[in-house]
């Protein structure tokens, strides 16, 4: 008995620090991975406007096209101090993976012209421009998918809503570009029920409206996808259960009144991704973000996003 017990007490100091490493969850991708990891080569540097912010970067792959489109439009919380650099990685990821990907910057809260309505200006003209690139670049004018992370699933969200803008509003535009679907990242879905919650983007909300909800219904009524609904484009909301910067309900909360409006929409939780692990290609998520974009542009799962003159 005391040979057994002390083989059992043997076997609990080798073996607990394995079993204990096998029970705790997996690390997340912080923002820290996200800027360490090399940036890809860089894409095409092409401007959509006159402000030195109004510009792209668009990545076709090789072959004759023409290619699929992912508009995207990067995060952090609608601030001047982040860009489109870190979006990067998943837009040359994209590109490999046979669609061309026009990563736009814009201008935002702290930048001259930033915020209310700049930001939404800057965005409903990127993506009209790629009836610009379709002109001189072998990329499919009519098939486009908008794809954002976090505060950029907002304005992504936000892009597919732009038909059901009013003409009195500044955000109104004639004929916007007509897309084939909707990817939003760890997406902020409605603004004013974010703007009430304590975290680190939150407060942003009331800097890129110029105000908060009860004092400026207007703006939120044309600036929240959650008061735009619905829509006529399939709308894909990728979210990490383990997202510490917006709350799970914020995709869920979407979907279900989307459904309730006859919108077609889905939410993708996954159980073991946090915020930035959405756009991290190297992550276990990436497969199910590389999906969302393939329904969004109604493209057939698993099949070559590539077309046949490719030569692939």
């Amino acid at each position: 008995m005391k040979s057994f017990s002390a083989a059992l007490c043997l076997f609990l100091l080798l073996c607990a620090p394995a079993l204990r490493a096998q029970n705790q969850e997996p690390k997340l991708v912080t923002w820290q991975d996200l800027v360490q990891t090399p940036a890809p080569a860089a894409g095409m540097r092409i401007m959509y406007g006159p402000d030195s912010l109004q510009f792209g970067e668009l990545r076709v792959p090789p072959g004759k096209g023409p290619f699929p489109v992912v508009v995207v439009i990067h995060g952090g919380c609608w601030l001047s101090q982040y860009n489109h650099g870190y979006m990067n990685h998943l837009s040359a990821a994209l590109t490999r993976a046979g669609y061309a990907t026009w990563n736009i910057e814009f201008r935002r809260v702290g930048s001259p012209g930033g915020g209310w309505p700049g930001t939404f200006q800057d965005v409903g003209k990127a993506v009209d421009f790629v009836r610009e690139l379709a002109k001189q670049y072998p990329v499919n004018g009519k098939k486009v998918a908008v794809l954002g992370h976090s505060a950029g699933g907002h304005l992504a969200l936000w892009a597919a809503a732009r038909p059901k803008l009013p003409r009195t509003s500044p955000l109104y535009s004639r004929h916007p570009l007509k897309i084939t679907g909707a990817v939003a990242l760890a997406g902020i879905t409605d603004l004013a029920s974010y703007s009430a919650e304590k975290g680190s983007c939150n407060a942003a909300v009331e800097q890129l409206m110029g105000g908060l909800p009860q004092q400026l219904p207007e703006r939120y009524a044309e600036a929240s996808p959650m008061q735009l609904l619905p829509l006529k484009v399939p709308l894909l909301l990728v979210q990490g259960a383990r997202d510490p910067i917006v709350p799970v309900e914020q995709a869920q909360k979407f979907v279900a009144l989307a459904e309730v409006k006859g919108s077609k929409a889905q939410v993708v939780l996954l159980p073991e991704a946090g915020h930035f692990d959405l756009v991290a290609p190297s992550s276990p998520a990436w497969s199910a973000v590389e999906k969302a974009v393939r329904e969004a542009l109604a493209l057939p799962q698993g099949s070559d996003s590539r077309p046949q003159e490719a030569g692939r």
